[in-house]
């Protein structure tokens, strides 16, 4: 089975590739470097899927993948998070009664849900522990944002830009979806001199290496 990695940029997608060297264990996924934000992620992925299917070498999996900014405690700088739910946190309307949710709006969904099977086993690889990652179209600056979310989303651990529009092509395609971040900040005022993006690329490349024969091994019978 064939997997697709898609990035935001291509640090990331470097960081993933390290963890296959030429001729030493499983093979490289295809890796995308698809930009930054759910609707270019969403755009380029799928034009990614179609394109290899086009070529009769269809994709089975896509991995939306990269750094991004975790909750405290439970998702502390340098450490890893698989997602079990991606959550598009700010897709919806405000109202006088609070924020409504594109779904509470009765105009679609804001949630898509890896294999069950294939997140345990992740999780169990990369000893990361699995929640809802958030995909937000603006980064969290301040602890009052970061409150609001853990208040609407408290199984939280974190936020990035484009785990939920690599799943919406995923998912227009047929196809499952997983979502690892590796935490380069925390989530909450914006603070560049405490991000430790080096760590997290590094923590990204290392995830990578344990994950690489849960990806050559699985396949969507797993969870049937």
């Amino acid at each position: 089975m064939r997997v697709l990695v898609a990035t935001a940029v291509p640090a990331e997608r470097d960081a993933v590739a390290q963890a296959f060297p030429p001729g030493r264990g499983p093979a490289a996924p295809g890796l995308l470097a698809a930009g930054v934000g759910p609707a270019r992620a969403a755009a380029a992925t799928a034009a990614a899927l179609t394109a290899a299917e086009r070529d009769g070498a269809p994709y089975g999996l896509v991995v939306s993948a990269g750094i991004g900014g975790g909750f405290l405690p439970e998702a502390p700088l340098g450490s890893l998070v698989v997602a079990d739910e991606i959550t598009a946190a700010d897709l919806g309307a405000e109202t006088p009664d609070g924020f409504l949710s594109v779904t509470e709006l009765g105009f679609g969904t804001v949630t898509h849900r890896p294999p069950a099977a294939l997140v345990r086993r992740a999780a169990a690889a990369t000893g990361a522990p699995a929640g809802t990652v958030l995909t937000v179209t603006t980064v969290t600056g301040s602890a009052a944002r970061a409150a609001e979310l853990r208040a609407r989303h408290p199984r939280a651990l974190a936020e990035a830009m484009e785990g939920f529009g690599v799943a919406e092509a995923a998912a227009l395609h047929g196809l499952p979806v997983l979502e690892i971040r590796a935490v380069s900040n925390p989530v909450g005022p914006r603070d560049r001199a405490a991000w430790r993006i080096g760590e997290a690329l590094a923590a990204l490349t290392e995830g990578f290496g344990k994950l690489a024969p849960v990806l050559e091994s699985w396949n969507s019978h797993d969870d049937q």
